[in-house]
């Protein structure tokens, strides 16, 4: 009896023990497949993490388009952006643009619009971030955010050649003659939506600027008498008068800005990887090489 009692309980404990090992066998192979799977899932969205935004944060799900940086700019702003002979646009934005897209994995597309409609562009979520020239100020501040300066522009003033109606400015930027009179009847050509275009209505008033759609329009009337001066910034000045002949730039700076990049108000992952991108570029030196290919040193 007691022999058969043993043979019972063995034979017990042997099935309680089979069970515990199939069971935790089971759990094994469940956990351990589970934890592959996820692994493995974890690791391909990990790599494709690092593909589009490496370093970057995790900014894909701001981007308009996946996989596509679209920057918008206006292009007759040289050497910052222009078209050339097949009106591909090149300039200092577009290759800064092509270098931050290249370092988040992003395509570059950019589109060439009105400088007013390119800054409603980004406000509006019709593109991912412009880059034009644009300087920081407080009103833009409202409704776009913006990266750290990668370029400083300088705003001059252009006057036909041998025009001594106009001296300078005063510390409220208003023009003056060479006794420092304010020239109440002047009549200033701007690009419009730049702050250029603010300057000079705030210091003149509305009526005495014509704002234009671009640089080149506002050397026109300059030349056809439209205007009696253009305010706009120093690199696509020196190209306007370079290429056109009875035109000069007045001695000194109008106002001195910052250049930046901007996308829009509260997109903060965008602008994160966009900035971080961009020092990088700043670092390396990659943006200096960039500005030196199309500003030779005076």
């Amino acid at each position: 009896m007691k022999k058969t009692l043993a043979m019972l309980l063995a034979a017990v404990m042997l099935l309680a023990m089979l069970t515990a090992c199939g069971s935790g066998n089971n759990a094994a192979t469940n956990n351990t497949g589970d934890t592959a799977d996820n692994a493995g899932t974890n690791d391909t969205a990990g790599e494709d993490t690092a593909e589009t935004t490496g370093a970057y944060g995790d900014f894909a799900s701001s981007l308009i388009e996946e996989g596509k940086l679209i920057m918008v700019t206006n292009a007759s702003f040289p050497p910052y952006e222009m078209t050339d002979d097949s009106n591909n646009i090149i300039g200092i934005d577009p290759e800064i643009a092509q270098a931050i897209a290249d370092k988040l994995g992003l395509e570059l597309q950019i589109d060439n619009i009105d400088f007013d409609a390119a800054l409603l562009s980004v406000q509006e979520n019709r593109a991912d971030v412009m880059l034009a020239g644009l300087t920081y100020n407080a009103d833009r501040d409202l409704v776009m955010d913006f990266t750290d300066s990668y370029a400083t522009g300088v705003q001059v003033i252009i006057v036909r050649e041998g025009d001594t109606t106009i001296a300078g400015t005063n510390d409220d930027l208003q023009l003056v003659d060479a006794d420092g009179n304010v020239l109440e009847d002047i009549q200033i050509g701007v690009q419009r939506g730049t702050t250029g275009e603010m300057y000079c209505q705030d210091a003149h008033g509305v009526d005495h600027v014509t704002s234009l759609d671009n640089g080149s329009l506002a050397v026109q009337a300059l030349l056809n008498g439209q205007v009696d001066c253009v305010v706009i910034d120093n690199g696509p000045a020196q190209e306007y008068v370079e290429a056109t002949p009875g035109l000069e730039i007045l001695e000194g700076a109008y106002v001195i800005e910052d250049y930046c990049a901007a996308v829009d108000e509260g997109n903060t992952a965008l602008l994160n990887a966009v900035n971080t991108a961009l020092n990088e570029l700043i670092d390396d030196g990659t943006v200096q090489s960039i500005m030196d290919k199309y500003i030779s040193a005076e």
